[in-house]
């Protein structure tokens, strides 16, 4: 396919349209097969129990990482896995859009927060963002702002990277309880909300244990 672009100008071959095609026909070739009925029954409306808040980091996927089917899950992405607190305003908020899509429309049974290992944004947070991450990075990142104080700072960042991570997510799960109606479900046990935290290299699953107050390592069998 020739999009008339100069081949100065023509996205890698990774980031071309034939190579996304490519993937689609393997979707099709593969994959589509044995879910073609899924899909049929999910054209007639979607009924998720689980919501994940995740990153847009491209090697984080919940879908993927949580074993789950087309339906299975009402997935928000965005930079390091972030909601604001509730404020409707006349702003746009699509964090919060897409939370209250979940739970007062779709009724969803579980909110997890999915934080993530080498999460650019929490770094961001802590070190400073990149240059050319300023016009809206910075002023995103503020959102978990209180994550500063969960983590001490005298700690070289390898140290303290992950309970950063971790810290982020909590303040998501924090600030997910300032939606009332999020709250109103909590307490009367409709609604539960997890934080997670998924290891790159290790392929390691934590979640908090909110009864202790720590995270833990979700056993692999």
């Amino acid at each position: 396919m020739n999009d008339g672009h100069s081949p100065a100008t023509t996205p890698g071959r990774a980031g071309s349209l034939d190579a996304l095609f490519d993937g689609y026909r393997r979707f099709r070739a593969e994959a589509w097969p044995e879910l073609q009925r899924r899909f049929e029954r999910l054209a007639q409306g979607q009924s998720p129990k689980v919501m994940v808040i995740g990153c847009s980091d491209s090697r984080v996927d919940p879908q993927q990482i949580l074993g789950a089917a087309p339906g299975q899950l009402f997935v928000l992405r965005n930079v390091a896995a972030l909601v604001p607190p509730y404020a409707p305003d006349q702003a746009h908020h699509g964090a919060s859009a897409a939370v209250e899509f979940a739970v007062r429309v779709l009724q969803v049974h579980r909110i997890v927060v999915l934080g993530h290992a080498g999460c650019g944004g929490v770094k961001a947070l802590f070190q400073g963002a990149p240059a050319e991450a300023s016009d809206f990075v910075v002023s995103w990142m503020d959102i978990a702002e209180e994550a500063r104080a969960k983590v001490d700072p005298s700690l070289d960042w390898d140290a303290r990277e992950r309970l950063a991570e971790q810290a982020c997510a909590e303040v998501t799960v924090a600030n997910l309880m300032t939606f009332p109606w999020v709250r109103e479900r909590v307490e009367d046990g409709s609604l539960a909300i997890s934080a997670m935290h998924f290891g790159v290299a290790n392929g390691c699953l934590r979640c908090r244990d909110d009864a202790r107050g720590v995270w833990c390592d979700v056993p692999t069998e």
